[in-house]
């Protein structure tokens, strides 16, 4: 497999942890994000120089073709895409404008698409390649006050299983990981008890740290393209 590697939403949490474990592990990368270049930029000088391999930052949103189109005419040729990039909104479906709705689903799963087609033919090409999209236990049975975040997730996870039966006569594997509750920004509207309150609701008794993310994500890697298709919970039990 090329050790080269695209992911999508790298400047901080979960993205930043895989593109650390893969700098680790020797992969070349490209990393994107949509607001902060600087922090992105950052990143990629620390992990070239801590790791010893090339490592370019790219301010892209994943939901704007052009933009993606963009990034794979300088470099199309991928062994392994992560599509991280994600947003949440929460609050009463009723309240949620229609912009907003639409900013989720592009972010979260438009964006997923987008990468995932560009990358497609340079793996069919080579007969070889890894898809992996990060998801969210909300996709599988849905979260009160997070409608638009739990559907886009589960389209993730039901773009996951048809595109990996697509793919799998190319030997390209397309997996997901459905997240429970990890150690992110993305719970920082929450109070400390409000974070201690769930964390009781968690039968491992505490979030999830990025790196166990990252951990899952190089496991996926090296395992066989007959894993395929699957949406693996990494909840600590909680569903």
């Amino acid at each position: 497999m090329i050790k080269r590697a695209l992911v999508t939403g790298a400047s901080r949490g979960i993205g930043r942890a895989i593109a650390t474990r893969l700098a680790s592990e020797g992969f070349d990368l490209v990393l994107t994000c949509v607001y902060n270049i600087e922090e992105l930029q950052k990143v990629a000088i620390d992990l070239s120089s801590q790791y010893n391999i090339l490592c370019k930052a790219v301010l892209c949103d994943g939901a704007d073709a052009k933009q993606v189109e963009s990034l794979f005419e300088e470099t199309n040729d991928f062994g392994v895409v992560v599509n991280n990039a994600g947003i949440a909104y929460v609050g009463l479906l009723q309240d949620m404008t229609i912009e907003e709705w639409d900013k989720v689903i592009n972010t979260n799963l438009r964006s997923v698409f987008v990468t995932s087609k560009l990358a497609i033919p340079k793996m069919v090409e080579r007969k070889e390649g890894r898809i992996i999209n990060i998801s969210s236990m909300w996709g599988d049975v849905g979260a009160s006050c997070e409608v638009a975040y739990s559907a886009s997730k589960g389209g993730v996870n039901s773009f996951t299983k048809a595109l990996a039966k697509e793919l799998a006569p190319s030997n390209i594997a397309v997996n997901a990981i459905s997240c429970g509750v990890i150690d992110t920004d993305m719970n920082g509207h929450l109070s400390l008890d409000e974070k201690n309150e769930l964390a009781d609701c968690i039968p491992v008794g505490r979030f999830a740290t990025t790196s166990e993310v990252a951990d899952l994500v190089w496991n996926i890697i090296q395992s066989p393209a007959y894993l395929t298709g699957q949406i693996i919970r990494l909840d600590g039990g909680m569903i």
